[in-house]
């Protein structure tokens, strides 16, 4: 006798979705811990647009459900080198890049972006969020620690509707945050993430290449290198 019992639906993710290499991992992650995903990306008034066309990129390789690119201008507060019209630091040593919370920190952005990603999955009915943050091989930003998630996470709790009533208890997973960039990027070459499609430079030229100088740019570089791999989006 054939058994017709249907399977269950794939539990819902929302995936942050930068279009750089550890959003992109993210997503490949998540999709194989089988999640249906649905990617957000924003547009909020960073330097450039690449990034975005990258995301888009990306959620298509890795066939998100949906991707939403939300429209919010950070560019009315400025205070950061990714909105305002303030110099990108160039050609820093991972040491200085270490020593303090350098001016391409976008105030607050992590918390913005999760608090939008927590609204889509409140809406969708998960229990799960998926972002990139890395604790280790990173420009120190702030709203990348574990300390940061775990306080958000206590705050979304008691902050939405599904938190208070108790129908869903999310969770905000963070699979990148104790690994190196090499170990980033051969987690996802094994998951089949095609890095030519991502984008990570901070401050691109004009016909929207990598600059190759900035935090962004040398830390990917390094972790390639480290990952015995060639970057192939070089």
């Amino acid at each position: 006798m054939t058994d017709t019992t249907a399977s269950p639906p794939a539990p819902k993710a929302v995936v942050l979705l930068s279009g750089g290499l550890d959003s992109a991992t993210v997503l490949a992650l998540a999709r194989a811990e089988g999640y249906e995903t649905f990617a957000l990306s924003f547009r909020y008034g960073q330097r450039h647009g690449c990034e975005l066309e990258a995301a888009g990129r990306v959620a298509r390789s890795l066939g998100a459900a949906r991707h939403v690119i939300a429209d919010i201008d950070l560019r009315v507060f400025g205070g950061s080198a990714l909105t305002a019209d303030i110099a990108v630091p160039k050609g820093r040593t991972p040491g200085a890049m270490g020593e303090a919370i350098p001016i391409t920190y976008v105030p607050a952005r992590n918390m913005i972006f999760l608090s939008f990603a927590v609204a889509w999955a409140e809406a969708l009915g998960s229990s799960d969020v998926f972002i990139g943050v890395n604790a280790l091989d990173y420009s120190g930003y702030p709203d990348c620690r574990p300390e940061f998630i775990e306080a958000f996470t206590r705050t979304v709790a008691l902050g939405t509707k599904a938190g208070v009533e108790g129908t869903t208890v999310l969770t905000i997973h963070t699979p990148l945050i104790h690994l190196m960039k090499a170990e980033i990027i051969r987690e996802g070459t094994t998951l089949g993430v095609d890095y030519g499609l991502t984008f990570s430079c901070y401050d691109p030229t004009p016909e929207g290449r990598p600059c190759g100088e900035c935090d962004s740019c040398l830390l990917r570089a390094k972790g390639f290198q480290e990952a015995g791999l060639p970057d192939p989006a070089r």
